[in-house]
């Protein structure tokens, strides 16, 4: 093979982007690290950049000098910890990878922490990338994004795993739908639905798909799985052209130990705590980022504006956000290492969080941040200002999980645990909240979510119906896992497609078009969304009657007319005579019900009539005949 040459001093990294990176504040640094097509004294190649701050010696291998470490060495810019090279003659598409030679000699072969793209699992070469081509045309949806207050916008996520929403019958890539074939069909499905945004799990380049793309090695490269970086910049667009929001799971707590990847990158802890009591999760076998590193912090930040500058993504769901706030979490005593003020909190972590979150708000043009965050940790959607973490919206896993309880029981026994479905109603306003029943809950021998149901099959799905009503009353934002909206039975898998032929099944498809018609009312009513985190927008008409079993409450919206009356009965007896305190005179219209679903404007028969009989504190009160497992929401 011809003997590649190289250029070097190129200029390319000035002295301002070494200051600005070993600080911590070069929000493009993936436009200097990395390779990147240039010409350079009339030749064109690709320029290699990598920080490596213990390596002795560092060259590029690829296939395009037979992977021969001698031949493309690379040269130390001062003071910085980054090696550099231009390789005239590199093309696009060409596979590489940095060799590193630790002070002990050995010599590591590493995938490009800054990579664009990466090969197709199990290989693990990066591949050379121009992310400058792909034409955008969803100027008008980031135009309206940036203008959004999304804590007053309806907010329902479909959560997504792309390798097992669909899989076609090929050999190709074991049946994975691409970027561009998901997209048409996804989007379809979606607005059907009603959902406003889609959350996308696994997306960042991962070598083992049973991790579920929660253990990066490619932080900035879209999995080879389903295509390139420009499919994935298709599939984006496409979405946002018919009016879908995408977010993208996000993992800046810990990455695995594969030898391509992150973990003691250059002979030495780089990317990680050198401490082992601070530098790995012992339940999960993979290493912790180190954020008391400026390059570290600027490799995370820099990243989450990547994907919202690069390819337009409109939020951040991070993952493990506890297990990174926590210097014990999952950690036994003399496992873990205290704060210098003798606490457990990672106070790195805390300044990380506001760094990410002010700058993701001063540049994302109305991008949201979401922490999955699972504990009480205090003002985790305040501003930083205010001694909070900045995020735009929180998890709420307490109401997942008192809700799931609640469910899962027989309807006899939930008289007795009435509380766990009213407790989330006594702090909505403490955090910007998402309810979420996601992948985790449906997992692990923790059965889907129609299997969690109690009773015979019609009863699971009554029940289910009845559930996803409650969850659309109750404030918050929304997201439900996919496969879960027309009662899939199988716990996920994600080697295996979802069950599709269930939504064309007679209760599946019945359970499908009801979450649609809870979805469409949730965008139409502005009281469902607009007042989702202040006491006005929620009052009970009735909490106690926990011996039916029964729930009545009121959502008001913000300077609108309707607000929503909702009853919902827990139990398999029927209630014709049932009676329910209202706040005022008037018509009451039932807009929708367990039976029928979502009603039309233009149907008759489903006003009531205010009565001036005092019931439930109320002067006023309507009857209503309630089904065994019914809900009726009424509009007035």
């Amino acid at each position: 093979m011809e003997n590649v040459t190289n250029e070097l001093g190129t200029g390319f990294i000035t002295e301002l982007d070494r200051y600005l990176y070993n600080n911590g504040r070069h929000y493009e640094i993936y436009e200097k690290l990395g390779a990147h097509p240039k010409t350079y004294n009339g030749k064109q190649g690709v320029y290699f950049a990598v920080w490596a701050p213990h390596a002795s010696q560092v060259g590029v291998v690829g296939d395009f000098n037979g992977w021969n470490p001698d031949l493309n060495p690379m040269v130390p810019l001062a003071d910085s910890g980054i090696w550099e090279v231009f390789v005239p003659g590199v093309a696009l598409g060409q596979l590489y990878k940095y060799s590193l030679t630790t002070p002990s000699g050995k010599i590591l072969f590493k995938a490009d922490p800054y990579a664009f793209h990466a090969e197709f699992r199990p290989q693990t070469a990066s591949v050379t990338a121009d992310l400058s081509v792909y034409t955008w045309n969803d100027h008008a949806w980031v135009k309206k994004r940036e203008n959004q207050d999304m804590l007053s916008e309806p907010l329902s996520i479909y959560e997504v795993h792309l390798g097992s929403w669909k899989r076609k019958n090929r050999e190709e890539k074991e049946g994975y739908y691409t970027y561009k074939e998901a997209a048409c069909e996804l989007a379809e499905y979606v607005k059907n639905m009603g959902y406003t945004h889609i959350e996308l799990m696994g997306i960042a380049e991962h070598p083992y798909d049973g991790s579920w793309g929660y253990q990066v090695t490619g932080y900035y490269a879209p999995t080879s799985r389903y295509g390139t970086p420009d499919e994935f910049m298709y599939f984006v667009d496409y979405m946002h052209q018919h009016g879908i929001g995408v977010i993208l799971d996000w993992v800046p707590a810990h990455f695995p130990k594969d030898a391509h990847g992150l973990s003691e990158f250059d002979g030495e802890a780089c990317y990680e705590y050198a401490d082992p009591r601070k530098g790995e999760h012992p339940d999960w076998g993979t290493k912790v980022f180190d954020y008391s590193k400026y390059e570290v912090d600027n490799f995370l930040i820099a990243n989450a504006l990547y994907w919202v500058e690069k390819y337009h993504i409109d939020g951040l769901r991070v993952d493990a956000v506890a297990s990174m706030l926590y210097l014990d979490y999952g950690r036994s005593s003399g496992e873990w290492v205290k704060n210098p003020h003798g606490g457990n909190e990672n106070l790195e972590v805390i300044e990380f969080f506001k760094h990410l979150n002010s700058v993701i708000k001063e540049r994302g043009k109305g991008a949201v941040v979401i922490a999955e965050e699972s504990t009480a940790w205090p003002k985790v959607t305040d501003q930083p200002e205010n001694s909070g973490l900045g995020f735009t919206f929180k998890w709420n896993m307490g109401w997942m999980h008192d809700f799931l309880e609640y469910m899962k029981l027989d309807p006899y026994f939930r008289k007795y645990n009435h509380h766990k479905m009213t407790f989330g109603l006594t702090y909505f306003t403490c955090e910007n909240y998402i309810l979420v029943l996601s992948h985790d809950e449906v997992v692990h021998l923790k059965g889907s979510m129609i299997n969690k149901m109690p009773g015979l099959l019609e009863d699971k799905f009554s029940n289910l119906k009845l559930g996803y009503t409650f969850m659309i009353g109750h404030p918050g934002k929304k997201l439900l896992f996919m496969g879960q909206d027309f009662g899939q039975f199988h716990e996920w898998d994600e080697k295996d497609s979802l069950e599709w032929y269930l939504a064309k099944e007679p209760l599946g498809e019945d359970l499908n078009n009801y979450v649609r018609d809870l979805l469409h009312l949730y965008r139409k009513f502005p009281a469902l969304y607009n007042n989702d985190y202040i006491w006005e927008g929620f009052s009970w008409i009735n909490a106690n009657d926990n011996e039916r079993s029964i729930f009545s409450f009121i959502r008001h919206g913000k300077g609108v007319r309707n607000s929503l009356l909702f009853v919902l009965n827990f139990t398999p007896v029927k209630r014709p005579d049932f009676r329910v305190g209202v706040p005022k005179p008037g018509k009451y219209t039932l807009v929708l019900d367990t039976t029928h679903g979502l009603y039309q404007e233009k149907e008759s028969g489903v006003d009531f009539k205010s009565e001036k009989t005092p019931w439930d504190d109320q002067d006023y009160s309507i009857a209503y005949p309630l089904p065994a497992f019914g809900a009726a929401i009424f509009r007035f």
